[in-house]
């Protein structure tokens, strides 16, 4: 009970003068009746209140201990006095009374307190913690990087470099090397909004040597090399390889020859190539029967084209002979001519016509019935099926 009275005095500032010499060394807050401890001696002072010359004055007087076997605490029941501090301005009667309940009560706030306190000095030490720990693998975190920094550095000391042509891009160059053009972005670090030059240099995974076989698609033997081991080298079929350079099956291979690599990337720019050719020699022939259209004749008229045959079914009475009495026979390259081109376009019996689409020239040797207009009809002899596969089509005439 002792130690909750003085806590709860401690609390309320009321100051009490101990007799250890050792914990109390000042004499400053002493009031009327109360006693302090000499640090330098075990006799006991007590203060009074005199007057000199008008004016209040403590003055200390010395008490000595008697020599009866007094113990310290009766010491302290006989000359201690728990007074008001100097600070203190109020009366006796402002003295605090503190029942049980309200003592238990400070002293579970005391407690509240000192939970919060350790609770916030346990976060605080948890918080320091994480932060160590987050500095920590910062760290690792930055030397890995420069480690992988180091080793990407090594690796593209190894790599060779591919020099960009005119044509080339980046997905190009990338199916020539079997990559992803993601990972050739991400190896020489460029910028997708901005193009590649000609001439510039873009690291590719491989040794320089390699590089150069596989841009030209060509690879010259050295010793020990075969058909197995280039096709293994570059992820071909050795029948690939042979059909490609034309080999027979029981080919040698000299060191110096050079073989023909039938790549991916190659075997369809060879492709292009030959198509380009092709549609390059068509459209020629096109021009070329455009031109030779033209220098014939001065006119020219899209007309609709059928064919027949000397059979009664399609002819009169008399099938191999024509209009104007024109005698005709198989083999003849002649045509009928519907009316109006007669008439208006001035075609005449013996006139010599080109026809788009077929070869060499035909004569007018006939004429057609009355009901049709812009319309021939070329001659195929006796072969009915011909004519037939022939139908009707559009035709230009040429005269």
């Amino acid at each position: 009970m002792r130690k909750v009275l003085l806590s709860v005095l401690s609390i309320l500032s009321i100051s009490f003068i101990s007799l250890d010499a050792k914990t109390d060394n000042s004499c400053q807050d002493l009031t009327v009746g109360v006693y302090s401890c000499n640090p330098y001696s075990f006799h006991f002072i007590r203060v009074k209140e005199v007057k000199y010359n008008g004016k209040k004055k403590l003055v200390k007087a010395s008490i000595k201990p008697s020599k009866s076997s007094n113990t310290v605490q009766d010491l302290i029941d006989r000359y201690v006095k728990i007074n008001d501090p100097i600070r203190y301005k109020g009366d006796d009667k402002s003295y605090i009374n503190f029942n049980d309940e309200e003592i238990k009560h400070y002293i579970s706030m005391a407690q509240k307190l000192k939970n919060q306190r350790e609770s916030l000095i346990a976060t605080i030490i948890q918080e320091e913690e994480f932060r160590f720990n987050r500095q920590q693998l910062i760290l690792k975190e930055h030397k890995y990087q420069q480690a992988l920094k180091k080793l990407k550095a090594q690796q593209k000391s190894n790599y060779g470099y591919y020099k960009v042509k005119a044509g080339d891009s980046l997905s190009h160059i990338a199916y020539m090397f079997g990559l992803k053009t993601k990972e050739l972005i991400k190896l020489n670090d460029i910028n997708k909004s901005k193009p590649i030059k000609i001439n510039q240099k873009i690291i590719v995974p491989y040794t320089q040597d390699k590089i150069e076989i596989i841009s030209k698609a060509e690879y010259k033997v050295k010793k020990g090399d075969t058909l197995q081991t280039i096709a293994k080298e570059y992820s071909l079929k050795i029948d690939d390889i042979m059909k490609f350079n034309k080999y027979k099956s029981n080919k040698i291979l000299k060191v110096g020859e050079v073989v023909q690599l039938p790549l991916a990337y190659k075997l369809n720019e060879l492709k292009r190539i030959a198509k380009a050719k092709e549609e390059a020699r068509k459209k020629r022939l096109a021009q070329k029967k455009i031109q030779k259209y033209k220098s014939f004749g001065r006119h020219r008229l899209r007309v609709t084209a059928t064919a027949y045959t000397s059979h009664r079914g399609q002819t009169d009475k008399t099938p191999f002979l024509a209009a104007w009495n024109n005698r005709i026979r198989p083999g003849m390259k002649i045509i009928a001519v519907s009316r109006d081109l007669l008439y208006r376009y001035g075609l005449r019996n013996g006139s010599r016509v080109k026809i788009s689409g077929l070869r060499g020239y035909y004569t007018v040797r006939d004429k057609m019935n009355k009901r049709y207009r812009r319309r021939i009809d070329i001659y195929m002899g006796v072969n009915r099926r011909r004519a037939l596969r022939w139908g009707r089509r559009s035709v230009v005439l040429y005269w």
